[in-house]
């Protein structure tokens, strides 16, 4: 599995935090195991390969960074989505953004640029190309303008 893949996991896995209504831990523990993987294999070419236990420490770190930033983060997505109001945003573009987020402000071993190319590509799988556009722009504004002075 290459960080992409684990990275898109993740991404899933931020945006069934939305509404599961269960802490990130107890997901986590749910959905990175052998049992639940093989179960959604079929499905979902994604899941065709467990993560080693690098790639799922990294999807646990952005999973739980996600949650426990939620708020900070849903604030810089509102802040640059110019025009729209935090609802009116699908919850797999919001997980997208957030998991961009996350790395950008959180995980300073991943370029700015990569997280926004990963979370671009990701959502061409799942969105409109008029929301992939949204989330580029809002991603690109936010890096723009929070690290304008480094």
């Amino acid at each position: 599995m290459v960080r992409n893949t684990a990275r898109e996991i993740a991404i899933h896995l931020s945006y069934e935090l939305s509404f599961a209504g269960k802490p990130a831990g107890v997901l986590l523990d749910q959905r990175l195991t052998a049992e639940a993987f093989a179960s959604l294999a079929e499905e979902d070419p994604l899941y065709q390969e467990v993560p080693n236990a690098k790639q799922e420490e990294y999807i646990r770190r952005l999973v739980r960074g996600v949650d426990e930033h939620g708020a900070e983060l849903d604030g810089y997505i509102e802040k640059y989505a110019k025009g729209w109001r935090f609802a009116r945003i699908p919850l797999v573009a919001s997980a997208i953004m957030r998991v961009a987020m996350y790395e950008i402000l959180y995980m300073p071993d991943i370029p700015n640029g990569a997280a926004i190319n990963e979370a671009v590509e990701i959502a061409k799988k799942y969105e409109t190309p008029e929301t992939v556009k949204f989330i580029n722009g809002i991603l690109g504004s936010f890096v723009r303008q929070e690290f304008a002075e480094e």
